[in-house]
């Protein structure tokens, strides 16, 4: 049946089935169109409801209003992993406008060729924040991870949707497709690499943006997935560039309940409101773990003003830099960690007015290569440090920390800064920092890490740019400054 014209072509309902579960892809519309037809048993408690009758909020979340809060659900996924207590298990990531929820609810588990759904109580409301942290407040959106154990009737099997409902027989206000995105061959690749929102409307980071991806994919990351609020247009053609060669992938991404997404007030949103965006942060970041657990060794969630770098000249990957350093850590506790941090240090940069000598021989767009000072000193251990993430073992995650692992407390291994650190190219220290960044830019020092990627990361950065008309016709083949023709101000990225 063809059920759209669109400037003469016909569109039928197999490729429309298609186009909106790849730009929704928590919607089970697959599901629904293959048993929208299918008559229940009268005596059945609840009905798989129509793809019509959902509540959606801000285009990616749906919605269940229960007598105690209101829930914003993301996504589902399916969670086999061997260290989970509770076994196989559906997990729901979503926002709770409640502080410690108390209301019940039940899963609605449908799995394909049940005629009906195996309703289960949800197991458990897992919070992805810390009370101390702040906006611990009724009527606020706080991260939850929302877990409903599979019952042992149907152990082995994918629920193909989820619904969340508070009693049992309700029809439905949200379905969720349970994502199990396991590799075929069982194989797990090295690393990935997870982006929050990005939130720049104004802000033309595109060549710096080149310029990072480069460099992690020289380091070893196997794919970087992002999420995308408002960027620059410029931003969004170096995004797509990388989609099209299978190197990244772009989630796009809205605030939910009443927060603001109309471009430019969202952006003035997040800058005022710094708790609420922390924490609508938590969502891309443990959505990403969910999407790719059985895919990679390690999750790292980086900011892209940031990299972890391995400091020993025979360690050029990642790769390199974690055999070592799991093998250390094996021999203090026998086994592995859940997380790997690395230590943070700063690369300043005074904005426009480069205080520093340009390297020679170094394109000036080239900002990591560019910025070889630093600060003397590291920001204290376990602050500000970022993670090699192993999925296997942690159930929730922050920004600098996993927040609840599997099987027990989240130890994390301090990687020695000997082995790496965190690179983080900044014009200010972070706000919380602001009693101690004078000495940290008082002592500096030379640190040319970096350099060991040099001459590839300058050919591989300036191809991307070429390729995307980024340069002057006239320099397009030639000097190493290689003249920029671009719209935007290439300011620094700040936190």
């Amino acid at each position: 049946m063809f059920t759209s014209f669109r400037v003469g072509v016909l569109i039928d309902d197999e490729q429309l089935v298609r186009d909106v579960e790849s730009r929704l892809p928590s919607l089970p519309i697959a599901y629904w169109s293959k048993h929208k037809n299918v008559v229940q048993k009268k005596a059945s408690c609840a009905r798989y409801p129509s793809i019509f009758e959902l509540e959606f909020n801000n285009i990616y979340w749906q919605t269940l209003r229960s007598t105690n809060g209101t829930f914003q659900l993301f996504g589902a996924y399916y969670d086999i992993r061997k260290r989970s207590r509770i076994g196989p298990a559906v997990r729901i990531l979503g926002m709770i406008d409640r502080i410690e929820p108390r209301v019940k609810t039940f899963c609605q588990l449908w799995f394909d060729g049940q005629k009906e759904p195996f309703i289960v109580k949800t197991f458990e409301y897992k919070y992805i924040w810390f009370n101390k942290w702040g906006n611990y407040k009724q009527g606020i959106y706080q991260p939850y991870l929302i877990a409903c154990q599979i019952p042992k009737p149907f152990r082995g099997l994918v629920p193909a949707s989820v619904s969340l409902v508070e009693k049992q027989c309700d029809t439905a206000t949200n379905n969720l497709r349970v994502l199990y995105n396991r590799p075929l061959d069982d194989e797990k690749r090295g690393f990935a690499v997870c982006v929050k929102g990005l939130d720049f409307l104004y802000d033309d980071l595109s060549v710096r943006l080149v310029e990072w991806i480069e460099l992690l994919g020289m380091l070893g990351a196997d794919k970087v997935f992002f999420y995308e609020l408002q960027v620059h247009p410029n931003i969004s053609k170096v995004l797509r560039y990388y989609e099209e060669q299978d190197r990244v992938h772009v989630t796009p991404l809205t605030l939910p309940g009443g927060q603001p997404n109309v471009p430019g007030f969202q952006h003035l949103f997040l800058s005022k409101k710094t708790t609420h965006k922390r924490q609508n942060e938590l969502i891309p970041y443990n959505d990403c773990l969910y999407k790719n657990m059985y895919k990679y060794n390690f999750i790292a969630l980086l900011d892209i003003d940031e990299v972890i770098m391995p400091r020993r000249p025979e360690d050029r990957t990642w790769h390199d830099l974690m055999e070592r350093v799991v093998a250390k850590g094996m021999k203090l506790k026998n086994d592995t960690y859940p997380s790997y941090n690395v230590r943070n240090v700063y690369f300043f940069d005074r904005g426009d007015q480069h205080d520093h000598e340009w390297a020679k021989d170094t394109p000036r767009y080239m900002h990591m290569l560019q910025h070889v000072t630093r600060a003397k000193n590291y920001t204290k251990p376990n602050q500000y440090v970022k993670c090699f993430h192993n999925p296997e073992r942690v159930l929730t995650l922050h920004n600098h920390f996993p927040i609840a692992c599997l099987g027990g407390t989240c130890h994390s291994y301090p990687v020695s800064t000997d082995d790496a650190q965190l690179q983080h190219y900044r014009a200010d220290c972070v706000r919380t920092l602001k009693k101690s960044c004078e000495e940290f830019k008082e002592n500096q020092v030379r640190d040319t890490t970096i350099w060991k990627y040099k001459d590839e990361l300058i050919q591989r950065t300036r191809h991307t740019l070429d390729v995307l008309g980024f340069f002057k016709p006239s320099s397009a083949g030639g000097g190493s400054g290689g003249s920029l023709l671009r719209g935007g101000k290439d300011s620094l990225y700040k936190r």
